[in-house]
């Protein structure tokens, strides 16, 4: 239900109920210059969006979209990270959510509308709950409904979580923790506009379930979008008027028609590429004339009607039942697969669909490798991340060489979290891993060869993933209430074409779904239908990847470090890392391997020796481990004294070895059995209230028969040793200790071992009076 607050005349304020909680826009309060602004509401955190329209610029030719997201750090009241204490360039996060806002606002202008329109959505409170990246994408849909820039119509935007098979709106951080589902839907009242969703191996008709079900949440918003700009005081929005129609389109169609379709349907990218370019140039010539000051057309009027002329023969092509390269619609191209190219790298294969191929390697790392993200909320690690690469070389194509775009860090990420639901948890595999995708020849789908590529370096690694994960992308050329899917889509049916719609996933069901489109939304059937033939086409593709490597290789490669990882109480942090450091460093000195500790008791023991990091989890286990009665060690002699033999049986820890617990016979002198700095296996008899161990050599001698003197023992309690070490006047601190819970009847033939010897043996030495 709906609550609609007039505040003021041209200010609005408007209240509904979404997802349980308050939903709430404002308008006509801040950034009151902007050509709309929206401050959008939710709990405690508060995103404003503000739009602003650009002066027309006569010849343009495309419509110069930009969107800007942005976090500031005092929204959730904390200091930007590092040494300069200001924002500086996008995140990671941000850049993805400006692609988000942008993908479902850019198909809702005119299709002649080139005026430069910017959106900017600040992050103004943030509660560290709830994600203020829906909130900005909801307020750009509703500035622009606002404003009188030419936003065809609102659209709503809205997560669905899923936890215990139930579908959550708006989710918190806390249940996205729990969820399976991570989706992210926008749609007008009549169709889907953009989709955008991770799970964990959910199958299609559950996810477009999901979809539907964000389709009609979407309407809520919707409705309360149209009440604000009501409220505001607007009536309905003046479209500009049409574009008149290039003159030359249907006569270039009449003309050249025939020639193009012929032209187009040439085999091979770079070859059809070169046959249409050499025929527009032919056209070009006769339509505008060398020398002519004063042509019937302009080189802009050419140039576009032979843009829509190529359009149109691709739309009927495809609507025709073929494609430009000859397959049927549910048709995959060419694929081959290779592994273990790369002969230094820990894991690598080449993935080749048609003309696209993706090289991705992969790299194992330690917990010293784990990417650090701090955004408004806590900061946390990333032990799973893939970066990909987009050269314009890919393309055959000559451009300016610079950083990451905004389209290869989508691209990476969409590869990254399709494959991170099949990645093992760190308690089986403790490595951090890292793909990069090398896209070296590009045709479409190149996100999803890296989703294919980046399963098989993960097994090449041998990282032992849940299951194979495959992705392809589906298109769509429509018109009217006809339309037709096409199946592994490539470079002109995504141009020309109305959707690109990219599922990854497993053989059990989605991983990842992402989707663009040029049109103003996609019905129920052609989404349920593309998920379908998504599902078919990925089981074809994981076929050809299972042969070419069936499973993850049991190791790793020689040349990736090893690392392994054990628990110890937190409380024995302080002991193993020792005063400044001491204690760790000389274990990673002798050892030669690195460790990593965590504040709750997690070591990562990594190094390129196998023998140095497995030397040094012994000595982490010997210093940290909690010594037990009845373990056993091999310690080391490091002092010897009349009545005993102190031995080091862990780093920093060591116990008493009494004179009567170290041979099976009488004992005359302790130097008489062991040496300084001998090793010796001694087994745990008695642990003090304050600490002290107790150890016995005699423990584990072979048993003797009574009648030799030896006594011997049967495991069933060392019931003697615990009296107090009765025989060893000389140290009477050690008397009261009696440890009577360990005074078992077991061990009979050792009952007497500190009070006289062994019962019928004659040799226990009466009371060691030393």
């Amino acid at each position: 239900m709906e609550r609609v607050t007039s505040v003021a005349v041209n200010p609005a304020r408007v209240e509904c109920q979404f997802g349980g909680r308050t939903l709430v826009l404002e308008t006509g309060k801040l950034a009151k210059q902007a050509h709309g602004a929206v401050l959008v509401t939710y709990e405690d955190t508060s995103v404003l969006c503000a739009v602003v329209e650009g002066s027309p610029i006569p010849g343009r030719d495309f419509f110069p979209l930009q969107v800007e997201y942005r976090e500031r750090t005092y929204a959730a009241g904390k200091f930007p990270g590092g040494f300069i204490k200001r924002e500086t360039r996008p995140s990671t996060k941000e850049t993805l959510t400006s692609r988000l806002i942008d993908r479902p606002t850019r198909p809702l202008f005119p299709t002649d509308y080139y005026n430069e329109v910017q959106i900017h959505a600040t992050v103004l409170s943030a509660d560290r709950e709830n994600d203020p990246d829906m909130l900005a994408l909801i307020g750009a849909s509703a500035a622009l409904h606002v404003s009188h820039i030419p936003f065809l119509k609102p659209y709503g935007g809205v997560r669905l979580g899923r936890i215990n098979g139930e579908l959550i709106v708006l989710p918190t951080s806390t249940q996205m923790e729990e969820s399976d589902l991570d989706l992210v839907v926008a749609a007008t009242q009549d169709a889907v506009c953009m989709i955008e969703g991770f799970a964990r191996e959910i199958p299609e008709t559950e996810m477009g379930d999901a979809i539907m079900e964000a389709h009609r949440q979407c309407g809520i918003l919707i409705d309360a979008i149209d009440r604000l700009r009501t409220e505001s005081g607007q009536g309905p929005k003046d479209l500009p008027p049409a574009v008149p129609e290039n003159p030359l389109v249907d006569e270039l169609y009449a003309k050249y028609g025939k020639d193009f379709r012929e032209k187009y349907l040439t085999k091979g990218k770079k070859d059809r590429n070169t046959a249409l370019d050499e025929m527009k140039e032919q056209i070009t010539k006769i339509y505008v004339p060398e020398g002519e000051t004063e042509p019937k057309f302009t080189p802009v009027q050419v140039s576009a009607a032979l843009g829509v002329l190529r359009e149109r023969i691709f739309r009927e092509i495809t609507l025709g039942g073929t494609r430009i390269d000859g397959r049927a619609p549910k048709d995959l191209r060419n694929i081959s697969c290779e592994v273990a190219v790369l002969p230094r790298t820990h894991g690598t294969a080449v993935f080749q669909r048609g003309e696209t191929q993706a090289m991705v390697i992969a790299t194992l790392g330690t917990v010293a490798d784990e990417q650090k993200v701090d955004g408004l909320g806590d900061e946390y690690s990333k032990k799973f991340m893939l970066d990909y690469n987009f050269p314009p070389y890919s393309v055959g194509e000559c451009k300016p060489i610079r950083g990451p775009g905004r389209r290869e860090i989508g691209h990476g990420m969409l590869a990254e979290r399709s494959l991170k639901a099949v990645i093992p948890p760190p308690t089986r595999f403790p490595y951090t891993v890292r793909l990069v995708s090398e896209i070296l020849e590009s045709n479409g789908s190149s996100s999803m060869a890296s989703v294919c590529g980046g399963t098989l370096a993960l097994m090449d690694a041998g990282v032992p993933i849940k299951r194979p994960v495959a992705g392809i992308s589906v298109g769509l050329v429509s018109k009217g209430e006809e339309f037709t899917l096409l199946t592994d889509i490539q470079g002109d049916e995504d141009h020309y074409g109305d959707m690109d719609f990219k599922v990854a996933g497993t053989q059990k069901g989605v991983t990842g779904i992402q989707l663009d489109i040029k049109i103003d939304g996609i019905t129920e059937p052609i989404v349920r239908g593309a998920l379908e033939q998504a599902r078919e086409g990925r089981i074809q593709i994981l076929q050809v990847m299972l042969k070419t490597l069936s499973a993850p290789r049991r190791d790793i490669s020689k040349f990736a470090p090893r690392l392994i990882q054990l628990k110890i109480h937190p409380e024995m942090i302080g002991k193993l890392i020792g005063p400044g450091g001491k204690m760790i460093r000389a274990i990673q000195e002798d050892t030669g391997a690195k460790i990593d500790v965590e504040d709750d008791g997690t070591v990562s023991i990594s190094g390129t020796d196998a023998d140095g990091v497995e030397a040094a989890r012994r000595m982490v286990e010997g210093l940290t481990a909690e010594v037990k009665v009845g373990a056993v060690y091999e310690g080391k002699v490091i002092s010897i004294k009349e009545f005993g033999a102190f031995i080091e049986i862990a780093p920093g820890r060591d116990g008493l070895c009494h004179i009567s617990e170290l041979d099976a016979g009488y004992v005359g002198r302790v130097d008489d059995v062991v040496q300084l700095g001998d090793k010796v296996q001694v087994k745990v008899i008695a642990i003090d209230d304050q600490g002290r161990v107790k150890l016995s050599r005699k423990a584990l001698l072979a048993p003797r028969d009574e009648g030799d003197g030896g006594g011997g023992f049967d495991d069933r309690g060392d019931r003697g040793g615990d009296r107090g070490d009765r025989g060893d006047r000389g140290d009477r601190g050690d008397r009261g200790d009696r440890d009577r819970g360990d005074r078992g009847r077991g061990d009979r033939g050792d009952r007497g071992g500190h009070r006289g010897g062994y019962r019928g043996g004659g040799g226990g030495g009466r009371r060691d009076r030393d």
